[in-house]
């Protein structure tokens, strides 16, 4: 007798997904560069929990918000509160910097996890605080934040060194007394202040001290550049060299090497470079420090305005 066998394939059982698990990130603005980076984030951290087959992904939680300290989290609330619900076991984020604003908040938050027993793992920096211990985990946190803030200052050097040599700093266009800015954020002369300006040049040139200059100016009822009645040494010996008045614009970087950026003509002009100059060489030669063979030394005597 002949038997036909038949064999039947009964497929393994995927294991059952029974380990909830929790996405969270933030992003500081809802700029597209932002938004790209959140998109690629979720996606990324997304295939990663479904490559464990133990694990089910049960929700998103997303901060679009302010860097200032004390700017809403409600995303990042929700999802304690649904820690302390027991609906959580574990949360996957991208790396320290999206998880908080800075290294307090982050051990904060930690702390608080670590008391409810959910695990917390790190993407980018590779840590996981189910096999981390917790003095360690701070060292290594904080090593991390650091990093990043040295990482954020250079970043942020750099791109000012970049705009002030191509031209395209705001500082450039950065009002001062009898200076404004128009709509397209340039600066223009002031209608109602750059005839004080002119005065005071003339008034220094005509042989006034700074003091004497502070009292035409109030006896004249002119107000200083905030509003007051009372014109301060500094504000007038400030004036008396900006070369934003003869239409120059200096950025300093004060790096390892100084470096001047300099714009000409950057906008109008309102006191003449040759009255500048003839005001910057009466300034030296007023000056109470004098350099002789031995250093600086101050003269016998200051300048005091002519009567």
């Amino acid at each position: 007798m002949t038997y036909n066998k038949k064999v039947q394939f009964i497929p393994a059982r995927p294991p059952k997904r029974e380990r909830p698990v929790a996405i969270y990130s933030r992003v500081s603005s809802n700029s597209m560069d932002q938004l790209n980076s959140l998109t690629a984030q979720i996606s990324a951290l997304t295939r990663m929990v479904a490559s464990v087959p133990e694990w089910l992904l049960v929700d998103t939680y997303i901060d679009i918000a302010s860097s200032k300290a004390g700017s809403s989290r409600k995303e990042f609330n929700r999802m304690l509160k649904d820690c302390k619900s027991n609906n959580i076991e574990i949360i996957i984020t991208k790396n320290i910097s999206r998880f908080g604003r800075d290294t307090v908040e982050v051990l904060k938050a930690l702390h608080q996890l670590r008391l409810l027993g959910i695990r917390v793992i790190f993407e980018q920096e590779d840590l996981d605080t189910v096999n981390t211990d917790n003095d360690l985990m701070i060292s290594i946190i904080e090593s991390i934040a650091q990093a990043e803030n040295e990482s954020r200052s250079d970043n942020i050097k750099w791109g000012f060194k970049q705009k002030a040599a191509q031209g395209t700093s705001k500082l450039y266009n950065r009002k001062c007394y009898g200076y404004e800015n128009d709509i397209d954020g340039e600066l223009i002369i002031n209608e109602g202040e750059f005839k004080n300006v002119q005065l005071i040049f003339d008034l220094y040139l005509e042989g006034k001290s700074i003091v004497g200059i502070i009292k035409e100016l109030e006896r004249l009822g002119i107000k200083t550049p905030t509003g007051k009645d009372e014109w301060s040494k500094r504000t007038i010996d400030v004036m008396l060299s900006n070369e934003k008045y003869i239409g120059i614009v200096r950025l300093l970087d004060k790096g390892e090497h100084e470096v001047h950026y300099v714009s000409e003509n950057n906008h109008p002009p309102i006191i003449f470079k040759e009255k500048f100059e003839a005001v910057q060489v009466e300034k030296k030669n007023r000056s109470n420090i004098v350099k002789t063979e031995d250093g600086y030394k101050r003269r016998n005597k200051k300048y005091s305005s002519k009567v």
